[in-house]
């Protein structure tokens, strides 16, 4: 009991003070960068619009304060996605002395890799919701509907999908890692095919929007993200 209590007056002499300054670094980056995209929200918005400018549709607000609430939305989406490499990056230097140079090479690879297929499949999501619109809007235009869409549910569904796609996108580096350590095998994840088709479909479906179009569309590229998946761990175990 002694050496426990030891230890945790240790921690909180040697590293709480380490951890408290990185901590308020990350909470300092947030709000900057929180205060500065809703400052910019206008041209944000504005930019945002220009490219989902489609033909027979008008963008409404259903409140005065409906605009207020969505940049301080949008802000707060901006200050995550930018302050989380920070985190990162903190966490990985605050670790770092205790790992060794293979471990930091292997923790930077994985990085690097979730970052880049975090951004794929965030605009992966963007593409496929614009092209969808596109077909929705003039389908309804064409039989006579006229296109008034709310600007917090419309901005919301799309930038949901997207980080929801880029989410998705991590799990062929996790299942790569889980099969490099042995804890799953790939002959197990073969035998199981018929259910990740299942779950491609069920996750999908559990993406905003919900017109069957986009259901297909990421069904499918999630299987084959899964197919891809098996074909480059095929030698692993």
């Amino acid at each position: 009991m002694e050496k426990a209590n030891s230890l945790a007056s240790d921690f909180y002499r040697i590293y709480f003070p380490e951890v408290r300054k990185r901590f308020f670094y990350c909470l300092v980056f947030f709000l900057i960068i929180f205060l500065v995209s809703f400052f910019f929200s206008e041209k944000i918005f504005k930019i945002f619009l220009d490219v989902f400018k489609f033909k027979n549709v008008e963008i409404i607000t259903t409140s005065p304060f409906q605009f207020f609430g969505l940049s301080i939305n949008m802000s707060i989406a901006v200050a995550i996605i930018l302050t989380f490499p920070i985190i990162i990056y903190n966490l990985f230097s605050f670790l770092s002395p205790a790992l060794t140079w293979k471990e930091k090479m292997g923790i930077i690879k994985i990085f690097i890799f979730s970052f880049i297929f975090f951004l794929i499949g965030f605009l992966f999501g963007f593409g496929v919701l614009y092209y969808v619109l596109i077909i929705l809007a003039e389908y309804n235009a064409k039989i006579g509907l006229i296109n008034m869409w709310d600007v917090r549910v419309f901005v919301s569904q799309i930038f949901l999908t997207a980080a929801f796609m880029g989410i998705i996108f991590q799990f062929p580096i996790i299942i790569s890692i889980l099969i490099k350590k042995n804890i799953i095998k790939t002959g197990l994840l073969k035998k199981q095919r018929t259910l990740a088709i299942i779950l491609a479909f069920a996750i999908a479906a559990l993406l905003p929007p919900t017109d069957g179009l986009s259901l297909i569309i990421m069904a499918l590229f999630l299987i084959l993200i899964f197919e891809i998946t098996l074909f480059y761990n095929r030698k692993s175990n």
